[in-house]
């Protein structure tokens, strides 16, 4: 019996990561809010947001076949700050003069929902090597930063200015596989049968 949960995210990273390892999926939609409550800590958003997504997945599927819904959502912090996706370039180009030249942690909640309901974190320190003016404008008009949190893809361009990464690589391109295979074992999904 091939492993089978919904995606509920259009992330393409997300797909291919999945798809990596075998797992067969659909897509559902699920429209959530992304906005960080007042004061609330980034590793407690990053994990309500995948919950919350997970959540609204399972809703939507109404009388489809029943699997669990995998939602995750994927946050850079600097300095306590959590900087989501750029509004625009210039939103982009203030993201990477903040980060060149610093290390930052990229945060990636998990979640799995049905019935039941489990999430993991996965926490990585990422160091940006100092960037120059012309490189961020070169880059920026690639559109990559586009919807990217913190404006750069690790698994893209934007690799080539990761000085250092302490944790994980899938993790910080937006699903951590290490946490997603506990979660499906959690609800005993037999992932390995997809190799």
């Amino acid at each position: 019996m091939e492993s089978f949960i919904y995606l509920a995210s259009q992330s393409p990273r997300r797909r291919e990561l999945l798809e990596r390892i075998g797992i067969g999926f659909e897509l559902v939609d699920a429209p959530v809010e992304e906005i960080p409550g007042e004061g609330e800590l980034p590793e407690v958003f990053v994990l309500r947001m995948a919950l919350e997504k997970a959540r609204a997945g399972y809703r939507g599927l109404g009388e489809r076949p029943s699997a669990p819904v995998l939602g995750a959502d994927t946050i850079v912090v600097l300095d306590g700050e959590i900087m989501g996706k750029p509004r625009d370039e210039a939103d982009a180009l203030t993201m990477l003069e903040r980060l060149s030249g610093q290390t930052h942690r990229v945060l990636t909640g998990v979640a799995l929902a049905d019935d039941r309901e489990a999430t993991r974190l996965s926490v990585s320190q990422v160091t940006m090597r100092p960037l120059t003016d012309e490189e961020r404008r070169l880059y920026c008009a690639t559109g990559e930063p586009r919807d990217k949190a913190g404006a750069y893809a690790i698994q893209g361009r934007g690799g080539v200015f990761i000085e250092h990464l302490d944790g994980s690589y899938s993790g910080v391109m937006g699903l951590p596989l290490f946490e997603t295979t506990l979660l499906l074992d959690d609800f005993a999904i037999p992932w390995r049968q997809g190799w």
